[in-house]
């Protein structure tokens, strides 16, 4: 059925932020689904609350409204724009649960809007519990025994029905298994039944039969409004039932079915998409018993997820775009597949000749207390993706993929067990053989890499298989293969410069990196592989490898194993397990000209790998307008990433997109194959800076094997004087630049010296960090020594000791330069004082309280920064002011977490421009808009803490956050309303607030709150405070008792009874109240109870619930659109 043409406008909902069990698949599908509609001539309204995505670009929809996605303001915005459509599925669980929300209560009846692309009933069969179950009878499909329930009697009733621990709890309508797990016991079932309830849209979890230990594996389909149904990919997860499929290694095509078992599974997942009558992309899961061959259906979304961005990346098949158009009414029959071209349509199964590997990207580096175990309760930020010809070699590019820890396997010691002083001594024990049971045990972020240890040892594959809960065999026999070739490599011993061709081809083939092999060629040193000189480490190998003419070959993603003509210029580089021909493999066609007939340059783009802590989708925005910048100009626009879930990996991004790790290795080898001019570094984070100075290290190798390429924008030697404590700060004195006290130290003592030297308060972090980590301010000798005893340091990796400015305001600023002048974006002020991490902090565009005199010397230093480093593109410098006084506190030279909200707030595309000028523009040649807007915009950030047990929510230097809200109004405490709002921890406008704050906060707590008890709150608060509060504001308190007084109530108690509904709490350094708010500021996040950790938050806070009380502000069109 061709298109539909009685709908011309479609509103399509976003997904909101960056969060564990929901990260930027789902910008990329909706992304996806926005430039297919409007090629069709539709007009689409787009709703996100996310300004992180390139997804609310002003060029990817036609009406854009960056708002808080909450039933209500997607209704207020559906009355004034009128669409015809809403699209859903393409917003993860999100903006399913918006609109099922307002299908149910009558609100698109009324607007005379349709849901498009997923039909409620499907929804509601797919993701109620109960219903999803007597579907699945009702076609003859097995599901493990269950009951619905929608309360704790109910609960342990169901508990005594189906009789025996362990029981699986599966809360109704929620993202990433939040509030589910599995219950060894009848206390973890009431604990974990209790926040499945409280988590759940319709407060129902489904209490399961266990089925641990069997097979997972997940089927993607497509089907249309015709019944053409087709499967795009088959994964089997590596770790058994009992870890949530977004936690587990995953392998696709499926390696271990037999045929038969196979076409039984794919029977079940159409018959199951048929009757729920799904049209477009959906996911169907289910547990397999290898042993028996039996099966049972687990679940189904009936949207695009997770693994639907991981099944297109893996097979090239754009299933978002797909379920777009089909939502509009065509059928895949008539649908040309975007792969082959003209040669096929879009209803054919893609096949596969490479093998594919999903690794979770985890931040236990970030949180070292938080519980690794993993469960059906999400707790990764990310994911990377590796393609191979062999399952080994795609594992082993996953793992150089992750940036964590090593970059490939190595025998397992004390020092994986825990970080700290002592660490070089500790990495001289092995791991014990019973912490190593422990681990292939139990289900953690170390499983995969223990299982290579236990083969190292001499470990049997039934052994194995029997500690770990029944890993399939299959797999067990290749991380056996995987450790048998590095005890190869070991025992060959010796120089690079020793080894024969054919060795080496084998050692590449089965998936090794240079690094590997030189690791395991010296043996695995306890100081690692950086210790190795040149002739024995990574280049030693490099350079033996490339002497004897062993390189890469590289395999395009084709979906039909090459028995049609592809056209998609997506690639993975494989030695084809030692076989590989010799030489480079060279891009086969000629390069491009340009407009005025010159011929077009070849620029290599740097990804930013997996979403962290630290490092998210804002980075990837950066990527896709600087490859954009690059094809405006006329050149070829090259990109290497590894992250499944993003726009810069979809295959029309760029000219040619490479999925390999991003590492020297990789980086070199496309360079050869692409004799590339240029190499861009700034707009990948953190993981691309810091490939600056060893890639300019390599270029004279490059030269002599007759490749020119130069790095351009900002040079490595300002890239290091920027990042270089010692070289900044002399930089800072030559031109009068003000900063905090700080001194480097790279040994115990001399931390302990410079702490003496500058005196407590001090901040103290490592040098060249991402998102603070291991960044802390210690007030203590006990905290020194606390913080050194986890500390890693080294000569080249020495720990900063800095001044702490307390009390002071910190000012973001981005711009960008072109050696000669430069362009200030926009200076942003955060909400929280200095020595809470920039990205954690509120912020706002335009300053609020920033003189004109501090706001012109800001712009005069940031001049003054830009041009006398000599940046080329972009960068942001973070300052203090601390009683009128400047100070700079770090420049980070390449784009920062804030350019894409700068740019929202703006309307200057500063990522855009910042390509242009690392191309070489000049500033006054770029055409700058310049939008006049009387908006206040504010960013809020979103963190993980319902996630992450054992941790303390109050934020500090070290990030937490993984995503970020906007909300802009012409009043900024209605702007900070909706960002708050937009974090979907509720705004309370009545109820009862805690009130228990530090003594130096005691008296400027008191205006706070008069205010709050004027609009009708309840006042509670701890014995000084109370006092405090009655004696000199004059306030009526009800008093609680401090926790640790184990008297009643105290703030648990108030909490767990309904009674407070906000709480105020500048966490204090000492004493008993620092667990007092720790327990606290815990079960506020697993009750959602907001609480303030500043007084500055406070006073924002007190504004918003006084807007909040005169209804909610409304929705503003984003500017440029």
């Amino acid at each position: 059925m061709p298109k539909r043409t009685d709908i011309h406008r479609i509103l399509l909902l976003g997904s909101g932020p960056i969060r564990i069990g929901q990260a930027a698949e789902f910008d990329f599908s909706g992304s996806q689904a926005c430039r297919a509609l409007r090629a069709e001539g539709y007009e689409v309204i787009l709703v996100n609350s996310n300004p992180a995505t390139i997804q609310n670009d002003p060029s990817m929809a036609d009406r854009i409204y960056i708002e808080p996605l909450l039933p209500d303001v997607v209704r207020r915005i559906l009355e004034i724009e009128k669409p015809d459509a809403l699209l859903a599925g393409m917003g993860g669980q999100t903006a399913l649960n918006i609109a099922s929300t307002l299908a149910h209560d009558g609100s698109l009846e009324a607007l005379g809007v349709e849901l498009i692309g997923c039909e409620l009933d499907a929804i509601d069969d797919a993701e109620d519990r109960d219903r999803f179950k007597r579907v699945c009878e009702e076609i003859g499909l097995p599901v493990p025994r269950a009951i619905a329930c929608a309360s704790i009697d109910e609960v342990l009733t169901a508990a005594e029905e189906i009789g025996g621990f362990p029981l699986l709890i599966r809360p109704a309508f929620t993202l990433g298994g939040l509030g589910g797990g599995t219950a060894w016991d009848r206390g973890q079932l009431v604990e974990i039944a209790s926040q499945g309830i409280l988590h759940s849209r319709i407060d129902q979890v489904l209490i399961e039969e266990s089925i641990l230990g069997w097979q997972e594996h997940e089927y993607e389909v497509m089907r249309d409004a015709a019944d053409n149904c087709i499967i795009v990919c088959t994964m089997e997860n590596i770790d058994p039932m009992g870890v949530h499929t977004g936690e587990s290694t995953v392998v696709a095509p499926q390696q271990t079915l037999s045929d038969r078992d196979h076409q039984m599974l794919r029977d079940a997942a159409l018959r199951l998409i048929r009757r729920l009558d799904i049209k477009g992309g959906c996911n169907v899961q289910f547990a397999f018993n290898q042993e028996t061959g039996e099966y049972r259906t687990i679940e189904v979304n009936p949207r695009v997820s997770r693994s639907s961005a991981l099944a297109s990346k893996a097979t090239g098949y754009p299933i978002a775009r797909m379920g777009a158009l089909i939502a509009v009414g065509y059928t895949l029959d008539e649908l040309p597949n975007p792969i082959t071209g003209k040669g096929t349509t879009a209803a054919f199964e893609p096949t596969l000749d490479y093998c594919v590997v999903k690794i979770p990207r985890w931040p236990f580096d970030k949180f070292r207390t938080a519980d690794r175990t993993l469960g059906t309760s999400m707790k990764s930020t990310g994911e990377v993706m590796a393609i191979g010809r062999t399952f080994e070699e795609a594992f082993l590019k996953a793992v150089a993929s992750l940036e964590m820890g090593a970059p490939h396997p190595r025998p397992l010691t004390l020092a994986d067990e825990s970080e700290g002083e002592g660490q070089i001594e500790r990495a001289a024990t092995p791991l014990p053989d019973e912490t190593l049971e422990n681990w292939l045990r139990v289900p953690t972020d170390r499983r995969m890499l223990a299982l290579i240890e236990a083969f190292r040892r001499g470990w049997g594959i039934e052994r194995v298989r029997e500690i770990s809960g029944g890993i399939t065999r299959w797999f067990l026999h290749r991380f056996s293969s995987l450790a048998a070739t590095e005890m190869e490599v070991m025992a060959h011993g010796g120089s690079p410069s020793d080894i024969e061709g054919d060795d080496l081809q084998r050692w590449k083939g089965a998936g090794m990196t240079d690094a590997h092999i030189a690791d395991a060629l010296a043996g695995f040193p306890a100081s690692g592989v950086r210790e190795l000189d040149h002739d024995h480490g990574p280049l030693g190998v490099m350079e033996r490898r490339h002497e004897l003419g062993i390189h890469p070959v590289y395999r395009m993603v084709d979906s039909c194993a090459a028995e049609f003509a592809a056209v998609t210029p997506y690639y993975y580089s494989t030695y084809e397990g030692g076989s590989a021909p010799p030489g480079v493999d060279i891009v086969p066609h000629e390069r491009r000209s340009r407009e005025d007939g010159s011929e077009a340059s070849r620029h290599v783009v740097i990804g930013s790998g997996p979403i962290r802590i630290g490092q998210g989708i804002e980075f990837d925005y950066g990527c896709v307008h600087a490859v954009q910048a690059i094809r405006d100009e006329g050149h070829e626009a090259i990109l290497i990433n590894n992250n499944p879930e993003t726009v810069s990996t979809d295959f029309d991004t760029s000219d040619r997109l490479y999925f390999d790790p991003l590492n020297l290795e990789c980086v070199v080898e496309v360079l050869l194959r692409e004799n590339a001019d240029g190499l861009l570094l700034q707009f990948g984070g953190q993981t691309a800076i810091n490939l600056a100075l060893p890639m300019h290290e390599r270029l004279s190798h490059l030269r002599t094997m007759g490749i020119s390429t130069k790095l351009i924008g900002t040079s490595p030697d300002a890239v290091d004087e920027a990042s270089d404590r010692e070289r900044f700060e002399k930089f800072a004195k030559k031109n009068g630049l003000r900063m905090p006290l700080g001194l480097t130290g790279a040994t115990s003592q001399e931390v302990r010296a410079a702490v003496v030297e500058i005196g407590y308060p001090v901040l103290i972090r490592p040098s060249y960090v991402l998102g603070g980590r291991g960044m802390e301010i210690l007030s203590d000798d006990n905290q020194l020594d606390a913080y050194m005893s986890e500390a890693y340091i080294t000569p080249d990796k020495p720990l900063l000791v800095d001044q702490y400015l307390g009390g002071a305001m910190e000012l973001d600023v981005d711009s960008v330069c072109d050696g000669e002048s430069v362009l200030v974006g926009a200076v942003m002020e955060h909400l929280e004082e200095a020595g809470i991490h920039s990205g954690d902090s509120t912020c706002f565009i335009p300053t609020q309280n920033v003189s004109e005199d501090i706001l012109q010397q800001v712009k005069e230093w940031t001049e003054t920064i830009g041009v006398g480093l000599g940046i080329r593109g972009c960068f942001n410098i973070q300052f203090a002011i601390k009683d009128e006084v400047l100070y700079v506190l770090e420049v980070n030279p390449r784009g920062s977490r804030t350019f894409p909200f700068v740019a929202k707030s703006t309307g200057v595309p500063l990522a855009r421009i910042a390509a242009l000028l690392a191309l070489g523009a000049k500033l006054s040649e770029v055409e700058i808009p310049r939008l006049e807007t009387n908006l206040v915009c504010v960013k809020a950030p979103v963190f993980p803490f319902i996630k992450l047990r054992g941790l303390d929510p109050a934020p500090g230097p070290e990030m937490k956050s993984t995503g970020e809200v906007m909300g802009s109004h012409e009043v900024a405490a209605a702007a900070y309303l909706k960002a708050r709002m937009a974090t979907e921890v509720p705004v309370p406008t009545s109820g009862g607030v805690y009130i228990t704050v530090r003594d130096s906060d005691k008296e400027d707590v008191i205006t706070h709150a008069t205010r709050l008890q004027e609009m009708g709150f309840t006042l509670h608060a701890t014995p000084g405070t109370a006092q405090v509060l009655r004696d000199r504001g004059g306030l009526e308190v009800s008093t609680a008792y401090r926790i640790a007084e184990r008297k009643s109530p105290d703030a648990l108690d108030l909490m767990r009874q309904g009674d407070i509904q906000l709480i105020l709490n500048t966490p204090s350094k000492s004493g008993g109240a620092i667990l007092d708010g720790n327990m606290m500021r815990r079960l506020a996040v697993e009750l959602n109870i907001p609480f303030v950790t500043t007084l500055s938050g406070a006073r924002m806070e007190v504004e918003a619930i006084g807007v909040a009380k005169e209804g909610m502000p409304e929705p503003r069109r984003l500017i440029g659109t």
